[in-house]
């Protein structure tokens, strides 16, 4: 059994246990490749599903498993974490890797953390509220700068995302043509990222290359990262179009 038929089998396993239980079950973070599988077999579940990664547009989600009389409140287990230098002062200008990395030595299971986000300042970590104990209790340096941990309401997190703003010449809006000019691909390189199942947009695969890109799509393409494709800002003289579009900074 291959690995998006194991994901496929926990994720039914959890329908089939909430609707026998009469309670909610959770799943683990789930990645892009993961949340595909998830959005391919919804029609297979016996509960209703929702998804959830903590703060809105969260790129690993946890799936909730709702059966039908269901008769409590329930809440997602996502732990919030704020992470600050102890000492302001001496520290070192972090990034997302170095963070990343920290955390990954701590011996985590990696679908137990969602995304790890940027703020003024500090970070944010998502995680299930099982191993928020752990990291509270382990994390205290990322690279030499001391760190401090503290539980935030996700509602209260305050982050921003390090965009580069582009402009780009494209033939047309498809799928195919825009990442092409994003990354600096040949279109059959485009072509053969889509048909590998590499490519998603808002959290979705697409495997048509003549999918129509529309303003704020957000479009991630595994081993090359994560774009914002703004708008078609007009045509040149040749009757090519000019597009704006933003690139995630890792």
């Amino acid at each position: 059994m291959n690995e998006q038929d194991l994901c496929k089998k926990r994720l039914l396993d959890l329908s089939r246990q909430a609707d026998r239980k009469g309670i909610v079950l959770f799943s683990d973070f789930l990645n892009l490749n993961e949340l595909n599988i998830y959005h391919q077999c919804e029609s297979e579940f016996v509960t209703k599903t929702e998804s959830y990664g903590g703060v809105p547009y969260a790129e690993r989600q946890i799936i909730a498993f709702i059966p039908d009389a269901l008769y409590y409140d329930w809440t997602y287990p996502i732990t919030a974490l704020k992470v600050v230098p102890t000492y302001p002062k001496f520290a070192e200008k972090l990034g997302h890797r170095d963070l990343l990395g920290s955390i990954m030595t701590l011996g985590i299971d990696r679908a137990k953390i969602g995304d790890i986000l940027m703020g003024d300042d500090c970070y944010y970590i998502l995680c299930e509220e099982t191993v928020a104990p752990y990291f509270m209790e382990q994390l205290t340096k990322v690279r030499h700068t001391l760190v401090h941990l503290s539980v935030v309401d996700p509602d209260e997190i305050s982050f921003h995302q390090e965009l580069i703003d582009k402009d780009g010449i494209i033939t047309s809006n498809r799928l195919d043509s825009v990442i092409a000019c994003v990354y600096r691909l040949s279109r059959s390189q485009s072509l053969d990222l889509i048909r590998a199942d590499r490519v998603f947009v808002n959290g979705k695969t697409i495997q048509s290359p003549t999918y129509i890109c529309k303003p704020d799509d957000i479009v991630s393409v595994r081993g090359h990262g994560r774009f914002h494709f703004i708008s078609i800002s007009g045509e040149t003289n040749k009757g090519r179009l000019k597009i704006k579009y933003q690139i995630y900074k890792s």
